[in-house]
């Protein structure tokens, strides 16, 4: 099974960093998930997104209103 991976936000420039950190992880471990940016902000809500940007894996919020790093990401990606 593929891991899908979701940056949620309206595309700021810190949606652009959590996406930038989520490809560095992902990288460093030798994966190679799907990753969707979620930009529409009905999508974003109908996800649960309050804050963003947010950080969905595999349909679970597991970062929200902040700018996960690549090492807490990595955890978070090993956990699943």
């Amino acid at each position: 099974m593929i891991m899908e991976i979701k940056i949620v936000g309206p595309g700021c420039k810190n949606c652009q960093k959590l996406k930038e950190n989520v490809e560095t992880a992902v990288s460093e471990l030798g994966m190679t998930p799907t990753i969707t940016k979620v930009e529409d902000m009905a999508e974003i809500v109908k996800a649960g997104v309050m804050k963003t940007p947010g950080l969905i894996i595999d349909d679970k919020l597991v970062v929200s209103g902040r700018v996960a790093k690549p090492k807490e990401i990595k955890q978070l990606l090993q956990e699943v």
